[in-house]
């Protein structure tokens, strides 16, 4: 009965979702690709029954990288196995193309109705279905259940304040979780809070990103530039809206021209060090580049933007006072460039961002006190010396300066960060495993 409520309810919402499609494609053009397929219709040709179809959700950008991994054992273990990606961003769509082979096939996710969902199952008749990380939908679960797909949550997590959520709609969500076919759970304490939900827990297998390796290449020219440069750069990595204008008011505060600077003096030091510094922005979303490097110049900064450098940087582009990470997939690069990063989403109630590919990459990072979506990441990081955390971005930012001119405690931190990836890896092959084990 209450789920019919919910399909009702999804049901009336479709001419809102598609105007919101509509306006999310005025910035995003991604999003007016192939509407149709939201609401369960398709152009693509039917796949056959022939149980080689291995469907993998991945929401957006995060989880598409994370599948990226998955992908290249299931390939391994499951040689004739045939791709079907879903995605729910634009993003998340555009990152998943390069993970396609012949015969594989991309499309969207339907809106969570049972026509959609029913027609969805029936077009591409999957053999098992991989959601990963968060993305749990009831009319999809019982769909699968229905049609006898076996679905998993695979690099499960599921942090307080979701959990919180999903009980105050326990009606709901309690029978879509009790009735997935397994979750693989990230860490214990995802595995328990999926529990109480009435998630059937088959394993803590870790995080399938610490089994990513950086791009070698864009790692090796990030460090190559970062080597000419003759002054220390600081990432202020996946920044989100709201923490770029706090981070340049933190800036401006010690870089107005007024401040004199003598040796004698703490916070002149601090202002010396700041200046010493080159700052690098990287947003988390990309449709916000032009965005971010507005409100850079509007702070009365110089900018430079990485969609100008080409393959080499000239001088000019290089002084300017504060850089602008505005391409896609170079997160590697960034890394490589810079000697330590300020995660973005932490300084702010968004529970941080992924921290994982920063240590992999042996760089330094420094994290505000939001990090709820990873917590048990950022905890381990901050144990194992490869992470700082600190109250606000403004003491971030000393923290920041004050690593990046201390050569051996910087070094001491980069090494550490390195082990701390390396010694979290091998819950690609657990899934894997797992996935087989389904699959008989």
């Amino acid at each position: 009965m209450m789920r019919w409520l919910y399909a009702c309810f999804m049901g009336l919402a479709q001419p809102f979702l598609r105007r919101k499609l509509r306006q999310r494609g005025v910035r995003e053009p991604g999003y007016l690709e192939a509407v149709e397929e939201r609401f369960g219709r398709y152009t693509l040709p039917p796949l056959p029954a022939d149980g080689r179809t291995i469907w993998v959700h991945a929401v957006s950008l995060g989880e598409t990288r994370a599948a990226a991994v998955l992908l290249a054992r299931l390939r391994e273990a499951l040689p004739q196995m045939r791709l079907l990606l879903t995605h729910g961003t634009a993003t998340g769509r555009a990152e998943g193309k390069k993970l396609l082979r012949a015969g594989d096939v991309q499309a969207w996710l339907p809106w969570d109705t049972p026509g959609a969902v029913q027609r969805f199952l029936a077009h591409f008749q999957p053999r098992i279905g991989i959601l990963m990380e968060t993305e749990v939908w009831p009319n999809l679960v019982a769909a699968c259940v229905r049609a006898k797909v076996p679905l998993v949550l695979a690099n499960a997590r599921l942090s307080e304040k979701s959990m919180r959520q999903a009980q105050r709609l326990a009606w709901l969500s309690r029978p879509a979780y009790r009735s997935l076919a397994a979750v693989w759970a990230q860490t214990q304490d995802d595995a328990t809070r999926f529990a109480a939900l009435g998630a059937p827990v088959r394993g803590v297998f870790g995080n399938l990103k610490f089994d990513a390796m950086p791009n070698a290449g864009q790692l090796a020219q990030g460090r190559a530039w970062r080597a000419t440069l003759g002054q220390p750069v600081v990432m202020f990595a996946s920044s989100r809206e709201g923490e770029e204008t706090e981070f340049l008011q933190v800036l401006q505060e010690f870089m107005a021209p007024g401040l004199a600077v003598t040796a004698s003096d703490a916070p002149d030091l601090i202002a010396n060090q700041v200046r010493a510094v080159q700052w690098l922005i990287v947003p988390r979303h990309p449709q916000r580049f032009y965005e971010v490097a507005a409100l850079i110049e509007s702070q009365g900064f110089t900018l430079s933007r990485r969609s100008q450098w080409g393959t080499q940087p000239d001088a000019a582009q290089l002084s300017a006072s504060v850089w602008l990470g505005d391409s896609l997939g170079e997160m590697a690069l960034y890394y490589g460039l810079s000697d330590a990063a300020l995660l973005g989403g932490s300084f702010a109630p968004l529970g941080g961002q992924n921290l994982i590919e920063a240590a992999a990459c042996a760089c330094p990072v420094l994290m505000g006190p939001h990090t709820f979506n990873f917590s048990e990441a950022a905890d381990l990081a901050q144990a194992a010396g490869a992470a700082s955390r600190h109250a606000t971005l403004r003491e971030a930012v000393v923290a920041a300066c004050s690593l990046v001119t201390d050569g051996a405690r910087r070094a001491d931190m980069a090494a550490a960060a390195s082990r701390f990836a390396q010694a979290h890896r091998g819950a690609t092959d657990q899934t894997v495993a797992a996935v087989r084990g389904l699959l008989g």
